[in-house]
C-alpha cells in the first residue's frame, strides 16, 4: 500500500483515533488514483471527483466502524467502483425516463399545440413550487433526481414512510392544481 502502510492495522487503528495527519496521508495518495479510476468508469470527471471526495468523507465520518484487519486499497478501489456504477445506473435510467417523456410528449401533442404545451409545462412547474417545502424537497429528490425512497431517507434523515407520505401528497396536490390532462405527463415523468 506504500510506505506509511506498511502496518494496515496500525494505520487503521490510527484513522480510529482520528489522526487527522493519517486521514490527509490517505487522501493524498489515493485521491488522483481514485479520481482517475472513477473517470475511466464514468468519463465525468467533476462526477469522478465528487464520488472520491464523498468516499473520504464517509471513511472520515465513520473511521470507527473500520476493521483493522481491512485491506484500506481494496476497501477504496472497491467503494468507488461501487459508487460509480450506481451513478451509471441513476443516469440510464434518466436517459430512458427522458425518452419516454419525450416519446408521450409527441404522442398527445402535435406542432400547432407547442403553446397548450409550454403552459401545461408551467403549470406543473408552479405545481410542484407550490408544494410545501419538504414535501417539495423529497418530490424533486425522488423524481428529478432518481434517488430511491431509502437514499432519500438516509439523506434527509427521516422514515421511509415518512417519504412515502410526501410523495403521495405531492401527487396528490400537484394532480389537484393541474387537472386530467397532466395526468398522463405525470405518469411519464415518474415511469
Amino acid at each position: 500500500m506504500g510506505l506509511i502502510f506498511d502496518d494496515n492495522a496500525a494505520f487503521i487503528s490510527k484513522l480510529k483515533r482520528g489522526d487527522e495527519k493519517a486521514f490527509a496521508d490517505l487522501v493524498d495518495i489515493y485521491n488522483s488514483k481514485l479520481c482517475l479510476y472513477a473517470n475511466s468508469l464514468l468519463n465525468d470527471i467533476p462526477l469522478s471527483e465528487d464520488i472520491v471526495q464523498n468516499l473520504f468523507i464517509k471513511i472520515w465520518e465513520k473511521r470507527d466502524g473500520l476493521r483493522e484487519d481491512l485491506s484500506l486499497k481494496n476497501y477504496l478501489y472497491k467503494s468507488v467502483y461501487n459508487a460509480s456504477i450506481n451513478q451509471y445506473k441513476k443516469t440510464q435510467a434518466l436517459t430512458t425516463l427522458e425518452q419516454k417523456y419525450v416519446e408521450g410528449l409527441n404522442r398527445i401533442v402535435e406542432k400547432k399545440d407547442e403553446d397548450t404545451l409550454d403552459k401545461l409545462k408551467l403549470k406543473v412547474k408552479q405545481a410542484i413550487e407550490n408544494l410545501p417545502p419538504k414535501c417539495k424537497e423529497v418530490f424533486i429528490l425522488s423524481k428529478k433526481d432518481g434517488l430511491t425512497n431509502i437514499e432519500i431517507s438516509e439523506y434527509l434523515d427521516i422514515s421511509v414512510s415518512t417519504i412515502e407520505r410526501h410523495i403521495t401528497i405531492a401527487f396528490t396536490k400537484i394532480r389537484a392544481e393541474v387537472g386530467s390532462k397532466t395526468e398522463f405527463i405525470l405518469s411519464l415523468i415518474i415511469s
